[in-house]
């Protein structure tokens, strides 16, 4: 019998033994880091309490905001999500963490949606965690998204909710529709039009005929999937020997740098339509300062224009219709509030704004299926964080209010808080004005649809703009009801909760 010696197989297994080395290291390191780490006290899964890949596959799962509501109710108010990160429920911290104050600053978790110009690392106003860099991308452009300016341009708008109403009546009367389909198409054909006056074309050809609005999705869940660990990113998308992360939204870009071109080479301004579109703006405001505003920046406000304000804003128009036409008695309400308005074939936004159950509609749907359903992480400033309930988050911990649980938030909303009702918006009979207000107030303050402070949504004024017109223009031209009342919807919850499935059967209105 051969005589075994350790020796000898410590020498012929150099990887073997190298391997459950570096693994028996990084458990210990783990221990460690776990019994000496400040957020110990606070509850969660026990994987997510070691590492982030916990986090990556729960948002590859598309099922996030669910599995983390689910959590909350669990747990509590405070959830660990992951080694350093918080996942609050305290609507009063909003204005705290999302407020004007610099010292918030963003986590890595946004720079992965930076993108690659010329070899090199560009960031965009979402992506940029720098405040004072921040600032600088955002101040020569952030006059031509004031309320004022989008109005000015809502005719672009109606161009193209007219093109809907046709196009639907042509292809859908007395047959079923996939609407949710439609709602996109529309959103993506109105910011082309408004970026640089020419619809993308969706509406006309009836599909994703560029595969632009698929791209779109899918880099999206990378984007939500890898900020949970930011670091892969530099592997992946930002690797400059192979490529491997993120769809590249080629077509897009290709569109947006010939109509740049094109203006630039231009003697004078060349806007197809009376009305200047954004580029224009862009371009005029190149010529103005050519030392802060390069060709690049215009580039990345086109496509951040683009990109960002199609997506939520089709989210936001889907969650209003399926949620109303699941509650029968408030879509009644909405359809004859909107039609005693006599708006017209098409709705302007003032007097569709005007109208209070609509409105009350709008923000319902909204607090329902938000357009962001994870957390905007921020960091803990060196002065630390005090909960309302009193416990104590360290400096340079990562924390965030996720705007999905917000909305389910009992303290704020009631026991209700699965359910559709709009007239929660509005005020009580016997209610007093300032109970009215009051509670208005705590609504308010829990709603994070577009944002806060320095870092709200520049594109809100143009989501409000379409969200108003569609919806009433729609309810306006069509009867429209659900194909399948008992059929739920599939949501994919990456950064955005993507909705498919919401399939109407249309009749034009005599």
């Amino acid at each position: 019998m051969t005589d075994f010696k350790v020796s000898e197989y410590l020498e012929g297994n150099v990887v073997t033994t190298s391997l459950l080395l570096g693994l028996t290291a990084l458990f210990g390191w783990w221990i460690i880091s776990e019994f000496t780490s400040p957020l110990r006290k606070y509850p969660g899964p026990l994987l997510a309490k070691w590492t982030n890949i916990w986090r990556f596959f729960l948002v590859r799962t598309g099922s996030y905001h669910l599995h983390i509501r689910k959590l909350h109710q669990q747990y509590g108010p405070v959830l660990r999500i992951g080694p350093n990160h918080l996942d609050l429920d305290f609507p009063e911290l909003a204005k705290t963490l999302y407020g004007s104050d610099v010292k918030w600053r963003k986590t890595e978790f946004y720079q992965n949606n930076s993108v690659v110009i010329n070899g090199k690392i560009t960031y965009t106003l979402f992506s940029e965690i720098d405040p004072s860099k921040h600032v600088n991308i955002k101040r020569p452009i952030v006059k031509f998204f004031s309320q004022g300016n989008v109005l000015a341009k809502e005719v672009l708008v109606d161009a193209v909710i007219q093109n809907m109403s046709k196009q639907l009546e042509e292809r859908f009367e007395n047959k079923s529709c996939d609407l949710g389909e439609w709602i996109a198409f529309c959103a993506w054909d109105i910011l082309g039009n408004l970026a640089f006056g020419q619809s993308l074309g969706y509406l006309d050809k009836g599909c994703d005929y560029d595969g632009s609005i698929g791209t779109a999705d899918k880099a999206m869940d990378y984007f939500a999937a890898t900020g949970q660990m930011p670091w892969m990113d530099h592997f992946l998308d930002k690797n400059p020997v192979v490529h491997l992360g993120a769809p590249n939204l080629g077509n897009i870009t290709r569109i947006a740098t010939e109509h740049m071109i094109k203006r630039l080479q231009s003697k004078g301004p060349v806007s197809p339509t009376a009305t200047p579109d954004y580029l224009q703006h862009f371009v005029d405001m190149k010529n103005a300062q050519p030392d802060t505003v390069t060709e690049v920046d215009v580039i990345v406000y086109l496509l951040t224009t683009l990109i960002a304000g199609a997506d939520t804003t089709a989210i936001t128009i889907r969650a209003i219709f399926y949620y109303a036409l699941r509650v029968p008695s408030a879509y009644r309400k909405l359809e004859e509030e909107i039609l005693s308005a006599k708006l017209g074939e098409l709705a302007q936004y003032k007097s569709s704004r005007a109208l209070p159950y609509l409105e009350a509609a709008v923000r319902e749907g909204m607090r329902m299926h938000p357009g962001v359903c994870m957390i905007m992480e921020r960091y803990v400033p060196d002065s630390g964080l005090t909960l309302p309930d009193g416990r104590y988050v360290p400096a340079g911990t990562a924390v965030g209010l996720n705007p999905y649980v917000m909305g389910r938030n009992k303290d704020v909303w009631g026991p209700d808080v699965d359910r559709f009702r709009p007239e929660r918006w509005l005020q009580n009979e016997g209610e007093s004005d300032g109970a009215y207000r009051e509670r208005l107030r705590l609504y308010n303050a829990a709603d994070l649809t577009f944002g806060g402070g320095s870092h709200v949504c520049l594109g809100r004024y143009i989501a409000q703009l379409e969200v108003y017109k569609v919806v009433a223009t729609l309810i306006r031209n069509f009867e429209i009801e659900l194909s399948d009342p008992e059929r739920e919807w599939e949501v994919v919850g990456s950064w955005f909760p993507r909705q498919k499935g919401l399939l109407c059967n249309l009749k034009r209105r005599a």
